[in-house]
């Protein structure tokens, strides 16, 4: 992958483990050379992975739509800070610009996001990646509403399956690495 869109939180949340997570992540992007491809933002986890990658010679562009330009910051020390029209702008360029997508905690804004790209890859608009970094479990009651979708009828394991989840950021990247490069 040379580049990964990556949707968190604009805020950094309770927990200290999301900021180091985001500071890890970005520094394994920076060290592996992948692009890192996110909302624009300098407030939150945003900020944090943004930056990180920055302070660590990695390349980020940022995609912000211009009503969130004040409300989550844009951020002017990153490579490009691509200002667009819409939400529906954004969603479409960072989906065209990225070869993969992880989701890292955050709000009604993030997991929008992720399900958004993880539907249309299930009905065939990409065939990238779709991951969920699960940060001191952070998404475990998300992963049990999905069993419990997939046991009610609404959605086939193997569709469940194509969403990866996993604690440890460096096997995530690896499951992803493998969807990758099998498609």
């Amino acid at each position: 992958m040379k580049s990964l869109a990556v949707f968190c939180g604009s805020k950094k949340g309770i927990l200290p483990e999301y900021t180091e997570a985001a500071r890890q992540l970005g520094l394994i992007l920076a060290q592996e050379n992948i692009e890192l491809i996110y909302g624009g933002g300098n407030v939150g986890l945003m900020g944090v992975i943004a930056d990180t990658v920055m302070e660590n010679s990695g390349k980020v562009t940022g995609i912000i739509p211009e009503k969130l330009m004040e409300l989550e910051v844009g951020h002017q020390g990153i490579s490009e800070l691509i200002v667009v029209k819409d939400m529906h702008e954004r969603k479409a360029l960072i989906n065209k610009l990225s070869d993969g997508f992880l989701c890292l905690p955050g709000g009604i804004g993030t997991l929008e996001e992720i399900f958004e790209v993880f539907t249309w890859g299930r009905i065939g608009y990409h065939q990238k990646p779709c991951a969920l970094y699960n940060v001191a479990g952070f998404y475990n009651p998300l992963v049990d509403m999905l069993t419990h979708t997939t046991t009610q009828g609404f959605m086939s394991d193997e569709t469940q399956q194509e969403l990866l989840v996993n604690e440890d950021i460096e096997a995530l990247l690896q499951e992803m690495q493998k969807v990758h490069l099998s498609n």
